[in-house]
């Protein structure tokens, strides 16, 4: 008979849950919409209220009532949430202020007692941790989903036995959580988050890791010579790694199985965020949210029969600036009159395309060794035109993960290896991922290969006029006051 597993994928965006077999095949799923973050003040992005506790309980609750196999067979939770994010809790383990999120660039600096409310924060950890608190009870937390500022050792997953290490990140041990392995038993599901969720009281859950690492699990990507391509909120491209070390054009991140890591590209922030940002400003007005992907869907075709480049039309994605270099500035530029709704479309997913070709070239150079097939994940892997500019621009073959939400798949397998279904990771990987379909370059490759150098200068154009923008714009308002 089969045993199944529910898999907790949570994202910047929206929180989406499956029930797994120890096959790999999706008996029942459903997907929560998050809140737009909150960023009334500067420098801070939160989500707002109890919000992705809130999307976990009602997405698991939703998939458990369109599961109509034997619920008592459900053998395991694996659970994986955004990297990069940060939960301040109280003795009682609820939050002392709302989640925050990567965009928030408390995330990037120690923590400030005295600015979180020294008496109120007791406990300090990840986006998992504080999940796996509200479902089990215990104070665990995966430790591969700890990127950032954290105390932690990355080349034994573990705190670190270094006390400078504690002080430079403002945060003493007896405030974190214990931490577990991928695959490693968090805790299981109290009857108060069994109420809440469906979930089976008494079920174990498992530690992941962070979710993109997760999505490269499920999409089968482990070979030297695979590159998986993230098409998410955060676009991000990543092999195999040799170990913890940085690279100057890779940094080293936590894989999804033990001990082991993966290099990780420099990315496009809020990547297909935009393609969103898009179609909310095409949509009509008063349309029913469910015709959003109905128009996304026409915008891809109508986007397929613009030539590349986009008759000229470029964009440059720097949506959100990155702490480093804050006076980027996102930009669409080349328009001559002809041109609509379409070509800025197909412009977003060439920017997407062209600069991650430059930035996994980088890191392929760094490391020595050239990809050999390009695996996309995340929901901009559904888009057959965004596939088709990736083949081209990367000229190499593009393969889509068997399973839509690949980070789903992954955490079921975390599940599946810890509670035994599989004997091992690689069993549990040959059976429960599937591969998907392959775009193969086409008719543009050569057009693309003309336009990489062409849209490097763009983004380089506005990245010197976006900084000289942010450092003169003040001070012609200040002659004009003065002129006054």
């Amino acid at each position: 008979m089969d045993s199944f597993l529910v898999a907790i994928d949570n994202g910047s965006q929206s929180t989406k849950v499956l029930v797994v077999d120890q096959g790999g095949r999706v008996h029942a799923s459903a997907r929560v919409g998050l809140r737009p973050y909150d960023t009334s003040l500067p420098g801070r992005a939160v989500h707002p209220d109890d919000d992705v506790w809130e999307s976990i309980a009602t997405a698991c609750a939703t998939a458990l009532r369109r599961f109509s196999g034997d619920r008592s067979r459900i053998v395991g939770v694996g659970l994986c949430t955004i990297r990069f994010c940060r939960a301040y809790l109280r003795a009682d383990g609820t939050l002392a202020e709302p989640l925050l999120s990567w965009m928030d660039e408390r995330v990037g600096l120690p923590f400030d007692a005295d600015a979180a409310g020294a008496n109120d924060v007791r406990w300090i950890t990840s986006s998992s941790g504080y999940v796996s608190h509200r479902l089990t009870g215990e104070r665990t937390d995966a430790s591969g989903n700890l990127q950032g500022v954290w105390p932690i050792d990355p080349a034994r997953w573990r705190w670190s036995d270094d006390p400078e290490a504690y002080l430079a990140t403002g945060m003493p041990r007896e405030m974190l959580f214990d931490l577990r392995d991928p695959g490693e038993e968090l805790g299981r599901v109290t009857a108060a988050a069994a109420a809440l969720t469906g979930l089976p009281e008494g079920v174990p859950v498992f530690a992941t890791s962070n979710d993109k690492a997760v999505e490269a699990l499920g999409a089968g990507a482990g070979n030297e010579g695979d590159v998986l391509l993230s098409l998410g909120t955060y676009i991000a491209a990543m092999t195999a790694g040799a170990g913890p070390e940085h690279g100057e054009t890779f940094w080293s991140n936590f894989a999804a199985r033990p001990a082991m890591h993966l290099a990780e590209s420099h990315g496009v922030r809020r990547g297909m965020w935009t393609v969103s940002w898009l179609r909310r400003l095409v949509q009509p007005e008063g349309s029913a949210d469910e015709s959003m992907y109905d128009l996304e869907a026409l915008l891809d075709a109508e986007a397929a029969a613009v030539p590349a480049g986009s008759d000229g039309v470029a964009a440059v994605l720097d949506w959100l600036a990155p702490s480093d270099e804050p006076w980027r500035r996102g930009a669409l530029l080349g328009f001559s009159g002809p041109q609509g709704r379409a070509h800025v479309y197909r412009a977003i997913l060439e920017a997407v395309a062209l600069a991650m070709a430059d930035n996994v070239d980088a890191m392929s150079a760094e490391l020595g060794r050239a990809p050999s097939a390009l695996i996309v994940t995340g929901g901009g892997a559904q888009s057959a035109t965004m596939r088709q500019i990736l083949a081209d621009v990367f000229a190499l073959p593009v393969r889509r993960a068997g399973v839509d939400d690949a980070a789903g798949l992954g955490a079921a397998i975390c599940a599946a290896v810890g509670a035994g279904i599989h004997q091992d990771w690689a069993s549990a990987i040959a059976a429960m991922v599937r591969p998907g379909g392959v775009t193969l370059p086409g008719e543009d490759e050569a057009a693309y290969r003309r336009l990489r150098p062409w849209h490097r200068g763009v983004r380089e154009r506005v990245a010197e006029l976006s900084r000289w923008s942010v450092g003169n714009i003040g001070d012609i308002d200040d002659q004009e006051r003065n002129e006054e």
